[in-house]
């Protein structure tokens, strides 16, 4: 028996196809409305209160994460984004007022600027927080009035399924649209035309994405990492700064794009401190952390034999145990590395902290200015002159005087890289400013 062409199966989607689909429903104007955002922002709410456990138990299958941290870290993290966007919303949508000069004063002419959505936008997500690193660009694309096509992680599988499951249920498809796949499926969506392209991942793909984005003229955000400096003060509680420093970078097995990537310090503070981490270490995580339910696992295999690679770039001070086939590596210290170290030449992106000593603050400071400008810097000290110079003297997307990775939690900070670490911001508002354009408007009366 013949298949009628109505018996055969519909094609699948292109990405042409899905944008096309996206871009009509724009045109209709009703995600503009300012309760169609805000039910849109409830309803992503609802997906994350009311699923949290099934992606908690996907974080866990991708990447070893235990529930507490996949909701502090990702659920429960893109939840408080959500609220303190619908706090604010319609303030910070109003009018903004400009001053009309003198010359057009006598017409009785007015100017203000307005936040217009762009359109359509891509939001491409990382593996490492493969939760909150698409949905929280997703809030502020959504809170703007975009309609959003979502590319989660092919590197977190569990996860990607899960994202891709849920979100056609709590948001229309024709507004938000999940595309899964690896490298071809991103190809074809960088083919379309996108009002802009927000990319979390690193520099090597992000030259693709902005090369990409050139064709159209497309506006991007990269949101990229680098080598993450610490600045370690001989004044301060060595045993302090060693707690927060291993909580911050061994979070996530130390697969985190802010982690503290490695420690400036004077020799003569060194050996304090490495003994200091080693306690810390192991107050974290006891004498084992592969039997600590708290500690990760690196995310595959190919990640796995790169920082195995790098575990002989100096003295072990504590860990540098690992196993390929749990994809485990320990909370490792290194002392006594050279600065031109293999761990040294690449971010390390993994539970692998190097100390290499300088001389002092200006030797610090002369570091951290001969390589690439990273996404955070880190200091501890208890001079005001020391952070003020650090300051002054030293480029970074971002700045934690005594606390790591806690900056990217401020809603009302811009979280965002300069240079080899990324361009654009988000978070709070500036999430919404980047996903609209500052419109300006002059209204000047006709019977002026």
């Amino acid at each position: 028996m013949q298949t009628s062409p109505t018996d055969r199966p519909a094609a699948p989607e292109t990405p042409a196809d899905i944008v096309a689909r996206l871009r009509a429903t724009f045109r209709t104007g009703r995600t503009r409305d300012l309760h169609r955002r805000t039910d849109r922002l409830l309803r992503l709410r609802s997906l994350l209160t009311e699923h949290g456990d099934d992606l908690a138990d996907a974080l866990r299958a991708d990447l070893g994460k235990s529930r507490k941290e996949a909701y502090r870290t990702e659920i429960d993290f893109t939840v408080r984004e959500i609220d303190h966007t619908l706090e604010h919303l319609a303030g910070w949508l109003r009018p903004e007022p400009a001053l009309v000069p003198a010359h057009l004063a006598p017409t009785g002419a007015t100017a203000h600027t307005v936040l217009d959505p762009l359109g359509v936008v891509l939001v491409i997500a990382p593996w490492n927080y493969p939760v909150q690193l698409l949905l929280a660009p997703v809030v502020g694309a959504l809170a703007a009035g975009n309609c959003v096509v979502a590319k989660p992680s092919e590197l977190a599988p569990a996860t990607s399924a899960a994202v891709a499951r849920l979100l056609p249920r709590f948001l229309d498809p024709d507004e938000v649209a999940v595309v899964e796949g690896a490298v071809p499926e991103t190809t074809a969506l960088l083919e379309q035309r996108f009002d802009h392209i927000f990319y979390t991942g690193n520099g090597t793909v992000g030259r693709i994405v902005m090369a990409a984005a050139a064709r159209h003229l497309t506006p991007v955000t990269l949101e990229l990492g680098g080598k993450s400096p610490v600045y370690v003060d001989g004044d301060t509680d060595l045993g302090t700064v060693a707690a927060r420093l291993a909580a911050g970078k061994f979070l996530n097995a130390g697969q985190t794009c802010v982690a503290p990537d490695y420690v400036l310090t004077g020799p003569e503070t060194a050996p304090a401190l490495t003994d200091a981490l080693a306690a810390a270490v192991e107050e974290l995580y006891g004498p084992d952390a592969s039997a600590h339910p708290e500690y990760g696992r690196i995310v595959n295999e190919r990640h796995f034999d790169r920082l195995a690679a790098l575990l002989g770039s100096g003295r072990t001070v504590t860990g540098g145990a690992h196993d390929r086939d749990t994809k485990y590596i320990a909370p490792t210290v290194l002392a006594d590395v050279a600065p031109d170290a293999p761990v040294m030449r690449e971010e390390i992106f993994g539970p692998i902290l190097p100390i290499v000593t300088v001389d002092g603050l200006d030797g610090a400071i002369a570091f951290i200015n001969d390589r690439d400008k990273p996404l955070a810097l880190y200091a501890f000290t208890g001079s005001p002159a020391v952070r003020d110079r650090l300051l002054a003297e030293t480029s970074s997307g971002g700045v934690g005087l005594g606390l790591p990775l806690a900056h990217l939690t401020v809603s009302d900070l811009p979280f965002g890289g300069v240079g080899e670490s990324g361009m654009g911001r988000y978070h709070g508002r500036y999430s919404l400013e980047t996903f609209s354009h500052r419109k300006a408007v002059l209204d000047t009366p006709l019977s002026a």
